[in-house]
């Protein structure tokens, strides 16, 4: 079996999900140890017997809707490689908008914080993108922090993780800029998404009746835990923005609503009020 016959073979067995044929270059370029257009170049090379298999197999993960992240093992975000498995959410390619604008307010040795890190990504791209900086990052969750533990290791960035509920592991600590990417989704959704994101875990995904839980109790306790004049920076869902924005009103100003890379409003960035200090 050749290259491209595998390609063809594939793309009709995954036809049901929404680009069949660009998965299954991702797939076999895996299976083969090699990158996408490396493999293209060369269409006619004939399939190892140990390389066929691995590709059979990770078709049939994918035909099950399994994320195509997942079975790769990794995403990149910012430039840099993150392992990715069920553990945490996959990053998106959206929040590196998130990333731009919390990297516009740091300053060398500027405290950090990342809540509801999961892969770590925000908090590890900062750190490497701002080596001065002093990163942490919290999660509810064990697992997903064993895996921001991981992916930092592999990245050599120097992150404090911490385990807990938003601000619950930091006492009284105060930092000079605050971010978060954290669940959005409202409820109701559950079961209703796309069959991939239904395969992430749901405690990063879902946020209570209308999707802004999380948003209210940052909006709440984030005061206590930014120093004078400190940013605020948050991704948003569809649809989101002005009720953010909103819960952000009585102890922030400078409020402004960005757009991700598809001209959607996607991030939230604001600063403490000095008679919110």
């Amino acid at each position: 079996m050749t290259v491209l016959e595998a390609l063809k073979i594939a793309e009709q067995r995954l036809g049901a999900i929404p680009e069949p044929r660009l998965d299954a270059e991702y797939l076999l370029a895996e299976a083969l140890g090699t990158n996408r257009l490396m493999m293209l170049i060369d269409k006619s090379r004939v399939l190892k017997e140990e390389e066929k298999q691995a590709f059979e197999g990770m078709v049939a993960r994918r035909e099950t809707r399994e994320p195509l992240q997942y079975i790769l093992g990794s995403q990149s975000f910012m430039g840099f490689s993150f392992k990715t498995d069920p553990r945490a959410l996959i990053p998106r390619n959206d929040t590196e908008a998130l990333c731009e604008e919390a990297l516009r307010h740091i300053r060398p040795g500027d405290a950090v914080l990342d809540l509801c890190t999961g892969t770590g990504a925000l908090a590890i791209a900062i750190k490497k993108l701002c080596p001065q900086a002093l990163v942490t990052a919290t999660d509810i969750s064990a697992s997903a922090l064993s895996l921001a533990r991981e992916n930092a290791q592999s990245l050599d960035a120097d992150v404090r993780f911490l385990q807990g509920d938003l601000f619950a592991p930091l006492a009284r600590e105060k930092f000079q800029l605050i971010l978060s990417n954290p669940p959005y989704i409202p409820n109701a959704l559950r079961g209703h998404l796309q069959e991939e994101v239904e395969r992430e875990p749901a405690l990063a995904l879902f946020a209570g009746a209308d999707g802004l839980d999380f948003y209210r109790r940052i909006a709440k306790e984030a005061p206590e835990h930014l120093l004078p004049q400190g940013q605020l920076c948050l991704e948003m869902g569809d649809g989101e923005s002005e009720a953010v924005a909103g819960l952000l009103q009585d102890a922030f100003e400078e409020i402004r609503v960005l757009n991700d890379l598809s001209g959607m409003p996607r991030v939230v960035s604001a600063r403490l009020r000095r008679s919110a200090e």
